[in-house]
Parts: C-alpha cells; structure tokens; sequence
C-alpha cells in the first residue's frame, strides 16, 4: 500500500505530497490551488545524474481587473506585500487577504491582461534601487528612470515597507537643518532628524519653502529627496527646472507619481522616496525627505481601499490611515553614533480646505509630527510673504538643534512679534495708543518687513545672524522700506564675504555690521 494516508492521486509517482499540508491550501475539482508538475525531460548529458522529483507550484487565476487593481483566487499562501507574476507579463502587489481570494495593486500591465491569465507568487517582495547613483535622477515609484536616461547604476536595492528604527538607535536632534526662510531659522527652527509638517491652503507657497530647504543645502552634505504625489507633468518640470537652475539638482532625486499615475503607483510614491533617504541614513549621511503631499496621498489610499472593498470610516478614510502616515514619518529620525550618526528629517507637506486644520488628515498629521508651520490665505492675500502664521507654527524640539548664537540673538523675538499682532488690531480702529505701545508697534512692523522674503531666495545663517543683531541693536530702526531693503542687501553681501562664523565673538560680529551699514549710509 503507498505510505500516504490521504489516498493520494499521484501514488504512483516515484514521490508524494509531504505528509501535513498547511491547512489554508483548498483544493477545487475545477481548478486546484496546487499542481504537481514534472519537470520537463532532462537533456541527454544530464540523464545520468536525473532522478524523478515533483515540483509543487500554486497558480492562481485572474477574475477580475480594474482601475488598477486585480483580484485573483487561487492562491491561499500569499502574503501582504509579495509580488505576483501574471501570464500576460503583468505584476502586481499584494494589498488585500480575503479567505477566498486576494486585492493586488498592478505595478506593471500589458493589453493582454484579462480576466482567466494565470497568476503565480514569485516569492519576492517590492524594493527599491538605492545609493548614490540616484542623485540627480527622476524616477518613478518603481526605480524607473523618467528623465529619458539609463537605469540608475546602484548596487543595492531596500524593502519599501520597513521597520522604524528602536529608539536606543535614536540620538537626540541637536544639529540645525537651515531652510533659508528668515521666519522659519529664527522663530520656528528644525532640526536635522526631525519631522516638520507643511500645512496650509492650497497656493500658499508651502512647496516654495520645501523648495528654499533643499536649495539651502548646498554645499551642507546633505542629500536631499522629493517626493512628488499626484501632480501635474507640468507642475513637475517646473519643480526639476527650478531645482536645475539653483544648481541643487546635483544632490536631489526626485520619486514622482504624476496625477495620470494609477491609485496604486500613487500609494506607494512616498515609502518608495523613504526607503531611498533611508538608505542614506543608515550609511551615516543626512538627507532630507520632503513628500509633496501627504493629503492627495491619503486620498489614493482611500480609493484604493474602497475599490478593495474596505470598510470606510470618518470621511470615508478606512480605519487604519492614522497608522500608515505614523509609520511612514516614524522612519525618519537621528541615529546615535553607534548606529552611523545619519539622519533622516522629513518635511511632510498637507493641505487644507479654507483653513481648517481639525479635518481629519490635517490632525492626524500634526499629531504625528514634530511641529508644523501654518501657511495663511489671508495673510498670502493681503501680500505678506511668505504668508506663514506665527501664532499656529510650533517647532517642539527644533530650538535646541539652533545653533546658540542665533538662539541668543532670536530670544524674545517670537514672543515680542505675537505681541505686536495683538497690539496692531488696536490701530484698525483708531484707537490712541500709549507711546510705549506705538514704540511696540513700529518694531513689529520693522520686524515684519524684515521677515519679508521673495519666494526661492534662501538666506544663509549668516545672512540671518547680521540682521537679527543689527535688529536687536536698533540699527535699524527709523528707515524707510528703500533704506531698509539697501541695508539688507549690504548685511547680506557682507555676510558672504566675510571670514566670520557663527561661532566668532558677538563684538567681533557687531563691529563687522555697524562697518556694512555705516558704507550704507555714506553711499546713501
């Protein structure tokens, strides 16, 4: 009698089936999960050392195929985030476990895809090409190149989905990211390793300032990564041809899904952009992350999920989209020294609607980063540029990543600002003022203009020290807009040419300023 129990069909084959099957195989009369099948006839030179073996395969079926997404029964052991080969050429990836049938989002599609092609598993899972090779590359989130080059040459390829780093491979953020705006490395500084959130209406200048970080670092060892979600071509040639003309190109890549993109090539733009800086991290180097934005991103995960068949929740969002975000923005951070040193910081951009930031992605999203700066529609409105809200921007760990010269020099000036918004609606009703508050009131507006800013004109730190002591010293006071933008101008220049550091003495600093503005007023 042949050893297997099970009265198996194939007993007469020179083997059989193991013994204990895992239970969630199911066998069909019309179409079973799992065939046996013999290998094909050995070539003539390999018949001596042939011996008759069986090769256990699962082969699915196609049943049905749609707005990139393909539904596909037969193939009980596959897992979350496997790849799955189809008959026409196609792949796809594993998104839903259903007990008769999975959800896979197609990476890849040919015409000949249809309802009956053959799917089997591959046993692989989706990655991505990493290293350096990717600077100045545009690349969709497959790691194929868009800007009409080769393939990248890298040698290693990283998981897109990944485990966040523990936290005793943490270190604390105490190195300064500077993005070249005035506003945010005084008041509202960000750290390297740290996840700052861009939030505001739609045109408000939140990619500008994203854009004026990664020109800033220039020349700071910084590789830097953009992640473009669901944009228009056009938006996107833009962004490279800006990025291009400021020379910063040379140490960016840029992961883009255009908005003629499939839902699923969408979904995964920003883990592919992050397996990429991470990468870099892990090698001990900083980059810097910017997604670009996470709102149309949480909007193709809830179409994907509802052509799933998800069960939607609060604005039709399914359950667990608190977690996906959490554990996309969990991976950036700053490792010890034992772990390489890297850093990863992350600029998430999300916007609102008229300015409501208690929607539902807007306060996920604040509560899962580190602070966030609030670009204003009213204040874009009435000409203040960049139009960021002080009173709703918060940096919860930046300030003690600021370099110490800049935090002495900055000191009260957030508070001092917030004061004089307060004081300022007095003045809209005529009301007669106090000297010492009309005194208050022409520094707020001095301050004001001086925060003003053109959009991609990053400031270096320099730059920002010599205004914020000519500030605090009353340089400045009593000029008008034409002196005062001269005066800038000449801090600016003298800045750049000057052997100081941030670290050199504050008289040494003092005597440099007092000497650029006093030619100012001699050529004036």
């Amino acid at each position: 009698m042949h050893p297997c129990s099970r009265g198996c069909a194939l007993a007469s084959a020179p083997g059989c089936l193991p013994r204990a099957l895992p239970t969630s195989w199911h066998f069909s009369a019309r179409e079973p999960a799992v065939r046996a099948e013999h290998p094909d006839p050995p070539a003539p030179a390999d018949s001596a050392s042939y011996s008759p073996r069986l090769r256990i395969v699962e082969r699915g079926k196609v049943t049905s195929v749609g707005d990139g997404v393909v539904w596909i029964e037969g193939l009980p052991s596959a897992r979350m985030d496997g790849i799955v080969r189809i008959s026409d050429g196609s792949e796809a990836l594993v998104f839903h476990l259903a007990p008769d049938r999975i959800g896979a989002i197609l990476l890849t599609t040919t015409p000949a895809l249809m309802p009956g092609c053959e799917a089997r598993q591959s046993g692989d899972i989706l990655t991505m090409p990493t290293g350096d090779g990717l600077l100045g590359r545009v690349i969709d989130p497959l790691g194929m190149p868009l800007d009409g080059g080769t393939a990248p040459d890298c040698s290693g390829r990283r998981a897109i989905e990944g485990d966040s780093p523990p936290i005793i491979a943490r270190d604390f953020v105490d190195h300064p990211l500077y993005t070249g705006s005035k506003i945010v490395d005084t008041l509202i500084p960000i750290g390297r390793g740290q996840r700052q959130l861009l939030i505001g209406d739609n045109g408000t200048g939140k990619s500008a300032l994203a854009l004026d970080a990664v020109i800033s670092q220039r020349d700071q060892n910084v590789r830097c990564l953009y992640v473009m979600i669901g944009q228009k071509r056009s938006s996107v040639v833009q962004t490279i041809d800006t990025l291009r003309t400021h020379g910063a190109l040379a140490y960016t890549t840029l992961v883009v899904a255009e908005a003629t993109a499939s839902t699923g090539i969408r979904y995964l733009a920003p883990f592919a952009g992050c397996a990429i800086a991470e990468e870099w991290m892990n090698a001990g180097h900083d980059a810097l992350i910017v997604y670009d934005d996470l709102t149309t991103h949480a909007r193709a995960y809830r179409e994907l999920s509802l052509l799933l068949r998800r069960p939607p929740g609060r604005e039709a969002y399914p359950a667990d989209i608190f977690y996906l975000h959490a554990r996309l923005l969990e991976r950036s951070t700053r490792l010890s020294a034992a772990n390489g040193g890297g850093s990863m910081t992350a600029l998430p951009i999300a916007e609102t609607e008229q300015g409501e930031i208690a929607a539902y992605i807007p306060t996920n999203l604040i509560s899962i980063t580190d602070g966030q700066i609030h670009f204003d529609s009213k204040q874009f409105a009435r000409g203040v540029l960049p139009a960021i809200d002080i009173t709703r921007s918060v940096s919860r760990i930046g300030g003690k990543a600021q370099h110490e010269a800049i935090k002495r020099e900055a000191g009260r000036m957030k508070l001092d600002y917030l004061q004089f918004l307060e004081l300022e609606v007095f003045t809209r009703f005529g009301a007669k003022l106090e000297a010492s508050m009309e005194a208050r009131i022409r520094r707020g507006r001095l301050l004001r203009d001086i925060l003003a800013q053109d959009r991609l004109d990053p400031h270096s730190a320099l730059d920002q020290l010599a205004w914020l002591i000519a500030c605090n010293e009353k340089l400045l006071d009593g000029l008008d807009d034409g002196e005062l933008d001269t005066a800038l101008h000449r801090l600016r220049t003298g800045a750049a040419g000057t052997g100081l550091t941030l670290d050199s003495p504050r008289t040494e600093w003092l005597t440099a300023v007092r000497g650029w503005l006093s030619t100012t007023a001699e050529q004036a």
